[in-house]
């Protein structure tokens, strides 16, 4: 069932015409002008054999993170209600400080309209350069509680759409 998110994302990153149309169906016009953004610059996409840390990865000329991709009918997700989330946010992490990259996570709300996408950084004490810099301030990290474990909030993420007009901003002011 979660391959159909990862190919939904895949396909809105890669301006794939068809899934944009259909997502744009229940947008505001706000999300529905981000969307629209990432005609003009799309991802090359690539799916990852296995989940060992992310299911895409999103590249251009300007930027490239991996993904890992969740999908809930409950806004809240705890990675302490399983050992494999916790573990493999851990890989991740890892490979992405080793990398200089922003591990993100895209979390898909179903049965919702508008922009049923938000998106996170895993927390992380790496200090990133340039446009890896701007998209770590700009994704909300992960929350951690007390135990520091991993809590993800669908609310508290940043809308895929409103990350899009953000990186079409940064490409325009260049």
């Amino acid at each position: 069932m979660g391959d159909i998110y990862e190919r939904e994302l895949k396909n809105l990153l890669s301006a794939d015409e068809k899934t944009l149309d259909k997502m744009l169906r229940t947008c505001d016009e706000e999300e529905r002008l981000g969307y629209r953004t990432i005609s003009c610059n799309p991802f090359m996409m690539v799916r990852a054999a296995g989940s060992f840390g992310s299911d895409l990865v999103a590249m251009r000329w300007d930027i490239a993170f991996p993904i890992e991709v969740k999908s809930s009918i409950h806004d809240v997700l705890h990675f302490s209600s399983s050992p494999q989330l916790m573990e493999q946010a851990d890989r991740m992490s890892e490979a992405c400080a080793k990398a200089g990259l922003i591990p993100v996570y895209a979390y898909r709300l179903k049965k919702i309209h508008g922009d049923p996408w938000r998106l996170f950084s895993l927390p992380m004490d790496t200090q990133f350069k340039g446009r890896h810099a701007l998209l770590q301030r700009y994704l909300p990290p992960i929350e951690k509680n007390n135990n520091g474990n991993l809590i993800m909030r669908w609310k508290d993420g940043v809308k895929l759409s409103s990350l899009l007009a953000y990186l079409e901003f940064l490409r325009a002011g260049e």
